[in-house]
């Protein structure tokens, strides 16, 4: 999934969650910075809401039973790995991939695991933290044979 993908679903969504949350749409333009002309726009289908509005209407409404249907429970973690799709920064500890990840691959005490709803990777080191996310498995298994 690419950032476009990400904000074409949001914005086919974004009728039906104002809708959901019963907002008329001068409340849902105030939710999201907005001014009331470009939601209707976006709406009607002629204006496309933009990244940020995508990622501000998932993060506001992140209980939306419209949007976990759209993007799976955990799309706070693909909006993650969509935004720093190759950016390298310091991850925290993660919990391993207990729940919703599936190992792909382990060399060297290095892990690629895939999440079972948005289907990113991640890698992550011997102490569970993750070193990278993308979309792309191929920058993934790049990434750990220039590490490994």
């Amino acid at each position: 999934m690419t950032r476009d993908d990400f904000v074409t679903i949001v914005n086919s969504k974004l009728k039906l969650v104002r809708t959901e949350y019963g907002l008329t749409q001068d409340k849902m333009a105030v939710i999201l910075g907005i001014s009331k002309k470009s939601l209707v726009e976006s709406e009607k289908g002629r204006r496309s809401i933009s990244w940020t509005e995508a990622v501000a209407l998932t993060s506001i409404f992140d209980r939306s039973t419209i949007l976990n249907d759209a993007l799976g429970e955990d799309y706070a973690a693909m909006v993650s790995a969509l935004a720093l799709q190759d950016v390298e920064i310091s991850y925290p500890s993660t919990m391993g991939g207990k729940i919703w990840w599936r190992e792909i691959k382990s060399v060297n005490g290095y892990r690629i695991q895939q999440n079972i709803i948005s289907n990113h990777y991640r890698i992550l080191d011997d102490k569970d933290r993750r070193l990278l996310s993308s979309f792309r498995l191929e920058q993934i298994e790049e990434y750990l044979a220039d590490i490994s």
